[in-house]
């Protein structure tokens, strides 16, 4: 399988490549310069994109069967606190990717598109968004150390899967768990649609190297076509 990652250098998307590759599957790894991108794996390469520009996915798509999208706007992985501070500036930049991603599958309907989006748009009861109540928002940003204004951001997300949910294109979304961090690859962790996975304490958490597991098994064998699952332990 040909599986193309956009945002390969991000702390979930670095993980996706290395799954896939562990696999034998072949990858395309997408960064806004891959000019400054050492790479020496075996079936790897690595190319450039906007993401915000469909034009420009449009152009790399053709070979690949899955795209995986990792976005981010700022440096990412590398400077945490960029990316907090340009999706508060501004939030609509997740939606406006969501829009771009689709309309450069409009010429190639075959590959299935994976976006990792975030965990606010999960339901804390049926039919309640945690995106739409500042009051479980809030509570939330602050066991996460985020600063309350990063709300903006997280209903950001939201509108990006309300997006997709618009389009009759092969998408599937991904609502990592709440608390995700670096950690174990386990390969273990339960699997749920529209409400967060809950550990026995009530926790929702995940590793990144997991993430990148379920995310690959995803890509492998489709099962939330149009349709958006999260994980948790």
């Amino acid at each position: 399988m040909h599986i193309g990652v956009i945002g390969a250098t991000g702390s979930i998307g670095s993980r996706v490549v290395t799954e896939a590759l562990g696999r034998g599957h072949h990858v395309t790894a997408f960064t806004r310069d891959a000019t400054q991108i050492s790479e020496d794996r075996e079936n790897v390469a690595w190319k450039s994109v906007d993401v915000l520009d469909a034009g420009s996915v449009a152009a790399v798509v053709p070979g690949l069967d899955v795209l995986i999208s990792g976005f981010q706007p700022g440096n990412g992985a590398r400077n945490i606190a960029d990316t907090v501070e340009r999706s508060i500036a501004d939030p609509t930049v997740y939606a406006t990717a969501a829009q771009a991603l689709l309309k450069a599958l409009e010429s190639h309907p075959r590959t299935r598109l994976i976006v990792i989006g975030g965990a606010g748009s999960l339901e804390v009861e049926p039919g309640s968004v945690r995106a739409d109540s500042d009051e479980h928002l809030h509570e939330s940003l602050d066991l996460l150390g985020l600063p309350r204004e990063y709300a903006a951001a997280v209903r950001g997300h939201r509108d990006a899967l309300n997006v997709l949910r618009m389009s009759n294109r092969l998408w599937t979304y991904f609502s990592p768990a709440e608390n995700i961090a670096p950690g174990e690859r386990t390969g273990r962790f339960r699997i749920g649609g529209d409400q967060p996975v809950l550990d026995a304490d009530g926790r929702s958490s995940i590793s990144m190297e997991d993430a990148a597991v379920a995310l690959v098994d995803e890509a492998e064998l489709p099962r939330f076509v149009q349709r958006r699952f999260t994980i948790g332990y």
